[in-house]
């Protein structure tokens, strides 16, 4: 069960309107969640590629009015402490917020352009494709998804079993990068619940396991 909790961060003016391709982008989103075959060495790199493309304007798409959610999430999602892993951390637009929050905090994208031009003195950051991460079982206390492709399995297995996955849209259903919160848990192996909000011009929500 996902508990809907009233907006308490109030939509800033000048929305960012729909992206061009972002429909596209939204059912590639929902087909990398959903079907884990889709997502092919060869995809893997087209989207790296694209990616590397963008790093030079990225951290112009993310003020801190687009980060709101996530600061929303944090203050009301219930979240652990112990390790934060923010997958597809960008150019590190959320690093001073995690790192202000958690005592560690690791980074990881699959565009090694993203992570040369993120802050020098943030956190660690890896090369690494979201559907193999550099971890072992159970590593991470909070995985921390802002507008990131979603790999279910994946997240499964790194995450703590008193873990939390924030999962962060900073334009809601206009991200391209997108999906509703019932469908990131259904989309995890087992019984996940949690809590979710809109904030700002976007939405977020923080789901753990059902205990069993």
């Amino acid at each position: 069960m996902i508990d809907e909790l009233p907006r308490v961060i109030e939509e800033a003016p000048d929305r960012p309107g729909p992206r061009e391709g972002a429909e596209r982008i939204r059912a590639v989103t929902r087909e990398i969640a959903f079907s884990p075959e889709s997502w092919t060495p060869k995809r893997a790199a087209r989207v790296a590629e694209l990616f590397d493309g963008m790093a030079q304007e990225w951290s112009a798409r993310h003020s801190m009015t687009s980060m709101a959610p996530l600061r929303d999430a944090l203050e009301r999602g219930r979240v652990p402490a112990g390790l934060c892993v923010e997958l597809g951390s960008g150019t590190g637009s959320a690093f001073p917020i995690l790192c202000a929050q958690f005592h560690r905090v690791v980074a990881m994208d699959l565009s090694m352009e993203m992570l040369r031009r993120a802050p020098a003195d943030g956190p660690p950051r890896a090369c690494a494709d979201g559907a193999c991460l550099p971890l072992p079982d159970d590593a991470a206390s909070v995985l921390v998804l802002v507008n990131a492709f979603l790999f279910p399995r994946e997240v499964d297995r790194v995450l703590a079993p008193d873990g939390a996955v924030v999962w962060v849209s900073s334009s809601a259903d206009r991200t391209p990068i997108y999906l509703p919160a019932a469908d990131v848990a259904r989309a995890l192996p087992g019984a996940w619940s949690g809590r979710a909000a809109p904030a700002g011009w976007g939405s977020w929500c923080v789901l753990a396991r059902d205990p069993d």
